[in-house]
């Protein structure tokens, strides 16, 4: 892995492990907004943004 992805990468999955007990409580609101922000993040650093 290229050393610019590894705060990208750490970021995606502190989003992912935010969505988890929002959805185990049930708040599917806020567990979408982290899955969301995650795939964001993995959109943007690893297809360059096009």
């Amino acid at each position: 892995m290229r050393t610019e992805y590894w705060f990208p990468s750490a970021l995606i999955a502190l989003d992912v492990c935010a969505a988890l007990p929002y959805a185990w409580h049930g708040n599917w609101r806020m567990a979408i907004y982290w899955l969301a922000a995650a795939t964001l993040t993995a959109c943007v650093t690893f297809t360059g943004g096009k």
